[in-house]
């Protein structure tokens, strides 16, 4: 039995990705036999994030109790050293797989309630190839009998075909970003990015840039997806896009990675809402028993 359970193979032209029962994680996502993202293997656990869904809240939310329709919550902690629990409760968890055809899979997980989400909910994924690259769906429908606030967010490593970033050209569409303090939680402050090094709204090197940033107030095309952009010094040019229900993405570089994966990709992470969200109700989604909400974002390799 493979770590991560079942794997999910779909394909159309030439493109291919695998997806896992475990978290409902996209393992590999390859075009014409080159990465579009940092997977890992078969045989692997992932490390830091990759490629998986973060659920109920993405990124960190701090320490302590929360509050939401009279329940209490307390997250429990899993990074130690800045007190914050990461990434949501559904990244080790074993997904029902409702459909698999030749170009798209479905998966779904009922969470129960538990201390660190007294709620009870459902995510789908739908991950689907086709023309326009990888297009990922999430569904969330309120299965409790009293309204409940949630955020989604993936956690995709783009993959470079250089052995670093180095040099790689990195294009992130916001005019803002959060500040945070040394939890790396937001201080409140929404910060303009005209003239700061933070600032990637045009195609700059990532060279001498230590990036972990929650990037906002996204520029968006005239269908409403705000595309971000990486593409490495041998020409491979990868975009990922967001719909308007994901309105933050994370940028990270891999600085502390595992030896080996360090600064060897870079994650883009489409996230409903900034980190700490269900703590400060900042951009939460808030269903009502029975209510759905769906959000999409979008992969692929591109022409340079």
């Amino acid at each position: 039995m493979l770590p991560s359970g079942e794997q999910i193979a779909i394909a159309h032209g030439d493109q291919r990705a695998v997806v896992t029962e475990v978290g409902a994680t996209l393992r590999t996502y390859v075009k014409g036999g080159v990465s579009v993202i940092e997977g890992f293997a078969g045989e692997e656990v992932p490390t830091m994030a990759r490629g998986q869904l973060l659920y109920p809240w993405p990124n960190r939310i701090g320490s302590g109790e929360w509050e939401f329709s009279g329940r209490v919550a307390q997250p429990r902690i899993d990074d130690v050293a800045h007190a914050t629990a990461s990434h949501g409760l559904v990244r080790w968890l074993p997904f029902r797989i409702e459909a698999v055809n030749q170009n798209r899979c479905v998966l779904s997980l009922l969470l129960h309630p538990t201390p660190d989400y007294p709620f009870a909910s459902e995510i789908q994924v739908a991950y689907h190839l086709g023309s326009l690259g990888l297009t990922v769906t999430t569904t969330v429908t309120n299965r409790d009998g009293v309204p409940l606030p949630f955020g989604v967010g993936f956690h995709p490593y783009l993959a470079v075909t250089t052995p670093t970033i180095e040099g790689a050209l990195l294009e992130i569409p916001a005019t803002s970003y959060i500040a945070v303090d040394d939890r790396q939680l937001p201080t409140g402050e929404i910060l303009p990015l005209a003239g700061h090094p933070l600032d990637f709204s045009t195609r700059k090197s990532l060279s001498g840039h230590d990036l972990d940033v929650t990037y906002t107030e996204l520029i968006r095309d005239d269908s409403g997806l705000a595309v971000a952009t990486l593409e490495d010094t041998q020409g491979g040019l990868i975009e990922l896009s967001v719909d308007r229900n994901f309105p933050y993405l994370q940028v990270y570089t891999g600085d502390k990675n595992e030896k080996g994966r360090r600064r060897t990709s870079v994650a883009v992470e489409p996230m409903t809402c900034p980190p700490d969200a269900l703590r400060s109700g900042k951009d939460v989604v808030v269903l009502e028993p029975g209510q759905h909400w769906a959000g999409s974002w979008r992969l692929r390799r591109a022409q340079p």
